[in-house]
């Protein structure tokens, strides 16, 4: 694929990260749990420097930047926001081991309330996946509410899924390892599960819903998920979702709009907070799909911290007049 990111990023690890860092990931990656360093940067912009990894890609053959469907089925809409990008193709290629990141919340309600991604549109995605020939597609959260079986399976996304032909997967606590972030600005380092960093392609799916500490969470803040020690990201949460979003790159960010949830947020379990807009958007870049996201809500990125932060960063556009957004009815 024209953008591809992930090798980048490993290579990226390897020789911008701090000395030792590729020893540090081998010897850590079984170790019991520990404290993550946090190492705090009075610094409050990102340096201009060749070592800034871009996010921005050529789109192939005029294709839209990002794709807004609109309609009945989610899976529906799902399928035509990614082949407005360029189809799924674009981005899985034969052979490809791809990771799914949805948010499944907890296991206290069904997707109807808004909190946790519509298995249709996670079930799509991994259609779509195996199309394009990927090797496999594995399908996984961290939820902070009940267990990964149950709350896989309240979500409605473990039947989905397996009867796409993807894999559910609980994620393992031996698999996280203290991951040098050599963009970040707040934390230069954290526990990060290193199935996600090592995938072929990332494809990052939250939902989009009001959230009582970060406002929003959208595509940025659904990457806490790949995290231990979650908590202490809350400390200086904004700028903490961005640093982790200069690290964790999804190749394609698809945010599921059919329902959001207004009040109440991240949790939810009042059907009378949900919104039912029966939207679909997708993009290679995280800051735009969020940037769209927020005028559901009546806001702009500049609103939400992580968004300004992550645009200021470099991670991606937080400008919706600057690119080419194809809207669909579908």
């Amino acid at each position: 694929m024209s953008h591809k990111k992930s090798v980048s990023r490993r290579e990226f690890i390897r020789w911008l990260g701090m000395a030792g860092a590729g020893a540090a990931l081998t010897a850590c990656g079984k170790e019991v749990l520990a404290t993550p360093l946090v190492t705090t940067s009075t610094q409050t912009s990102l340096p201009v420097a060749s070592a800034q990894v871009p996010t921005q890609a050529v789109i192939p053959g005029g294709n839209a930047y990002l794709a807004v469907a609109r309609g009945e089925s989610p899976a529906e809409l799902t399928r035509r926001a990614v082949e407005a990008l360029g189809g799924m193709q674009r981005f899985v290629k034969s052979g490809n081991d791809v990771i799914i990141k949805p948010n499944i919340c907890t296991d206290y309600h069904t997707f109807e309330y808004a909190a946790t991604t519509n298995p249709e549109v996670v079930a799509e995605l991994v259609r779509e996946c195996l199309a394009a020939g990927a090797r496999r597609v594995r399908v996984m959260d961290a939820p902070f509410g009940g267990s990964a079986e149950s709350a896989y399976r309240k979500s409605g996304i473990a039947d989905a899924v397996t009867a796409a032909g993807g894999q559910m997967e609980v994620m393992n606590s031996a698999k996280y390892a203290k991951t040098p972030i050599p963009q970040g600005l707040d934390i230069k380092e954290w526990w990060v599960y290193q199935d996600i960093l090592n995938a072929d392609v990332l494809i990052n799916v939250p939902i989009a819903k009001q959230h009582g500490s970060a406002g929003l969470t959208l595509g940025c803040k659904n990457l806490m998920g790949t995290l231990q020690n979650r908590d202490m990201i809350h400390q200086n949460l904004h700028q903490r979702i961005a640093d982790i979003a200069s690290l964790v790159r999804p190749e394609l960010v698809v945010v599921d709009a059919y329902r959001i949830l207004l009040r109440n947020g991240p949790t939810g379990g009042d059907l009378n907070d949900v919104k039912l807009t029966k939207t679909v958007i997708a993009s290679h870049d995280i800051v735009a799909a969020d940037a769209y996201a927020c005028t559901l809500f009546g806001k702009t990125a500049d609103d939400i911290g992580y968004i300004r932060s992550a645009a200021s960063m470099g991670i991606g556009t937080k400008d919706l007049a600057s690119i080419k957004i194809e809207e669909l009815a579908v």
